[in-house]
C-alpha cells in the first residue's frame, strides 16, 4: 500500500485551517485515478462540480478529458501524468508535478475509488442543500422585492426539486431522520406598523363579521401579539357560531376567555375593536404574508442546521429537510386560499342593508388608538 504523507504535505493547495473529511476523500480519489486511470469508470456519476476544491476539480476534469494511457506504458513512464498536469494547470496555476505525486502516495487503496467518489458526492449534496436554504432565507427577508411571497415560494419550490433529485441519488437507510437538535426559534420581531395592522384587522372584522367566516385561512398562530391572537379567536368564535358581533359582544366573549386583566380594561378592549378601516381580507392577507415569510426563514434555519452537522448522511438531510419544508407548505396552502381570485358573481349584488360600501385596498392612514400592550 502506498505510504500516506502527513496532511500538511499538500503543497498548500486550497488549504483550510482544519480540512474537512471531503478534502482527504478528494485527495485519495485523485491519487487512485492518477495511479490507475482505469478506476475512472468506478466514479460515475461523479462530475467536476461535485468537488469542494477548485484545484481538485480542475485536475479531475483533465483526467476525464484525456484518453486513458495503456496500463503497461503508464507503469513505466510519466507521460500521461505530465499531459494531465499540462491540461489542468491553466485552470489551477498552483498545481505542480510534486503535488500529483503526493496525491498518488496519499491514496490508501486505489480499488476504493468508488467509495471516495461517494464521499465527495455526499459532501456536495450537503453544500448544495445549504446554498438553497440560504437563498430561501435571503429571499424571505428581502424587503425590496416587489412580490416577496411569490419569490419566497418560488425558492421553496426550487429547494423541493433539489430534495427530489437528491432522494434519487442516495439510497435510504435506517435512522433516516437527523438527530441534530432543532435550532432555537427566534421570536418574531414586531414593529408598530405590524401591530397596527393586527389591530385594524380586529376592528374591521368586528365591523364586518360575515366576511370573517370566509377567512379560515388565517389562524391565531399568524399573529405577532398573543392578545391579538386571542381576540381573533374571540371574534371568529362569535362569527362561526352565528352570534351577533360588535364591540360589546366581543368584550363579553373576551371576558369568558379570561382576557381582561389589570393591564387590559374593558374600555381598552372596546377601543381596540372599534376603529375599522378597509376590509378584513386586506389586513388578513398582510398578516398571513408576514407569517409566511417568517416561516420560510425558520425552515431555512432548520435546514442549514442539519447541513452544518457532518454526522448527517445525505438521506438524513433529505428526510429532515422535507419535513421542515412541509411546515412551510402547510402555510402556503392557506396563502393560496387567501389570495385566490374570487369567483365572478352571476349578477351584481346590492349593498348589504345597514353596511356602507367598503374599500378593498389599503385605506387612508387612520388615527389609531393605541391600547396598552398586553404580552
Amino acid at each position: 500500500m502506498p505510504n500516506a504523507p502527513e496532511p500538511d504535505e499538500d503543497d498548500d493547495l486550497d488549504r483550510v485551517p482544519a480540512p474537512k473529511p471531503v478534502h482527504y476523500a478528494e485527495q485519495a480519489l485523485l491519487g487512485a485515478l492518477l495511479l490507475e486511470p482505469v478506476r475512472l469508470a468506478d466514479t460515475e456519476p461523479l462530475i467536476a462540480q461535485h468537488f469542494d476544491s477548485h484545484t481538485h476539480a480542475a485536475l479531475f476534469t483533465a483526467i476525464r478529458t484525456l484518453p486513458p494511457p495503456d496500463p503497461a506504458d503508464h507503469a513505466k513512464d510519466t507521460a500521461w501524468l505530465n499531459a494531465v498536469l499540462e491540461h489542468a494547470r491553466p485552470h489551477a496555476p498552483a498545481l505542480s508535478a510534486s503535488y500529483l505525486h503526493t496525491l498518488i502516495q496519499f491514496c490508501p487503496q486505489p480499488k476504493h475509488a468508488a467509495a471516495y467518489a461517494r464521499m465527495i458526492r455526499a459532501d456536495n449534496a450537503r453544500r448544495v442543500l445549504r446554498a438553497h436554504a440560504e437563498r430561501l432565507a435571503s429571499t424571505a427577508s428581502d424587503p425590496g422585492l416587489p412580490n416577496p411571497a411569490a419569490a419566497t415560494l418560488g425558492m421553496a419550490d426550487a429547494l423541493g426539486r433539489v430534495l427530489d433529485a437528491l432522494a434519487e441519488q442516495f439510497a435510504p437507510h435506517s435512522g433516516s431522520f437527523p438527530r441534530t437538535p432543532r435550532p432555537a426559534e427566534v421570536p418574531r420581531q414586531a414593529d408598530q406598523e405590524d401591530l397596527d395592522e393586527e389591530r385594524l384587522l380586529l376592528a374591521t372584522a368586528t365591523a364586518y363579521p360575515a366576511e370573517v367566516r370566509q377567512m379560515r385561512w388565517l389562524t391565531e398562530a399568524d399573529f405577532l401579539l398573543p392578545l391579538h391572537a386571542a381576540l381573533w379567536q374571540s371574534i371568529t368564535a362569535l362569527a362561526h357560531r352565528g352570534d351577533m358581533v360588535d364591540p360589546i359582544t366581543v368584550l363579553d366573549e373576551a371576558q369568558h376567555r379570561g382576557l381582561l386583566t389589570g393591564t387590559l380594561t374593558p374600555k381598552d378592549l372596546m377601543a381596540l375593536v372599534s376603529t375599522p378601516a378597509g376590509s378584513p381580507e386586506y389586513w388578513g392577507e398582510k398578516i398571513l404574508k408576514r407569517a409566511l415569510l417568517a416561516r420560510a426563514q425558520t425552515v431555512a434555519a432548520r435546514i442549514t442546521t442539519y447541513t452544518d452537522d457532518l454526522a448527517n448522511t445525505p438521506h438524513q438531510l433529505v428526510t429532515g429537510s422535507r419535513r421542515a419544508l412541509a411546515d412551510l407548505n402547510s402555510l402556503r396552502t392557506r396563502w393560496m386560499r387567501a389570495t385566490a381570485p374570487p369567483p365572478a358573481p352571476a349578477e351584481s349584488q346590492p349593498t348589504r342593508r345597514g353596511q356602507p360600501p367598503r374599500a378593498t385596498g389599503p385605506p387612508p392612514q387612520p388615527a389609531l388608538l393605541s391600547p396598552r400592550a398586553h404580552r
